[in-house]
């Protein structure tokens, strides 16, 4: 099944509204989270990766995975940190809000996600278990993912740092969580662990699995691969 088939947006870029309503996801992600973390934080990055942008007019027709991915290295000096750091935010932001659905509490991975996971982790309880225990050790802030290797199809979770992509490579994210604390605090202020377990229960584990088909169709594309860039000056 093919997915994201709509034209890549460019600038100026735009907050899309929540695909639910703020209180879809309680008890484990509460309303007053969403509302701050999408209106607020997610708003913030994107306001400052216009602006950075807005002086740039040839950059305005690149998608922000062009803009990070293909044009990263080419960016004026100026600006290449905030279109990384701002840019990263918007980036997984964008990705975050379509891994979570309401009503998804006991759903498990089927099809060949399912059958990839048990291969890679031993089960999905397994697979959970790493998953919380690589967001736990995680320090500070920054992003947890499960990501594939579209070259062999194998599965593996990973953190990164601030907005950094772990899409390093040729490897494309199936499933990320948000690991600063705007996403969690309000409800489990210093229980990162709790909210990673609860974060399981909101996960669109059919969209995760069209994701996994679709990078093994080679229908969607690697990257971006944003890493940690020097502030120098050249």
């Amino acid at each position: 099944m093919k997915i994201e088939t709509d034209k890549p947006l460019t600038y100026p870029f735009a907050l899309a509204p929540l695909p639910f309503a703020y209180d879809a996801l309680e008890p484990y992600i509460d309303a007053a989270t969403m509302r701050i973390h999408h209106d607020k934080h997610h708003q913030a990055y994107i306001t400052s990766l216009n602006a950075a942008i807005k002086p740039h007019p040839e950059l305005h027709d690149f998608s922000i995975e062009e803009l990070l991915l293909e044009r990263h290295s080419e960016l004026p000096i100026t600006i290449r940190q905030t279109v990384h750091d701002q840019g990263g935010g918007h980036l997984h932001h964008q990705l975050f809000w379509k891994i979570l659905k309401p009503g998804t509490a006991g759903t498990r991975p089927t099809g060949a996600l399912a059958q990839a996971i048990d291969r890679d982790f031993g089960s999905f309880d397994a697979f959970k278990a790493k998953f919380v225990e690589t967001g736990a050790k995680h320090f500070a802030s920054g992003w947890v993912f499960l990501v594939v290797n579209p070259a062999d199809g194998g599965l593996e979770v990973l953190s990164r740092p601030d907005h950094d992509s772990a899409l390093l490579e040729k490897n494309t994210a199936l499933l990320i969580n948000d690991l600063w604390e705007h996403a969690y605090y309000l409800k489990y202020q210093s229980g990162r662990v709790n909210y990673l377990k609860a974060f399981c229960s909101v996960v669109n584990w059919e969209y995760v699995g069209q994701r996994l088909e679709s990078v093994l169709d080679s229908r969607v594309r690697p990257g971006p691969a944003t890493k940690k860039i020097s502030h120098s000056v050249r």
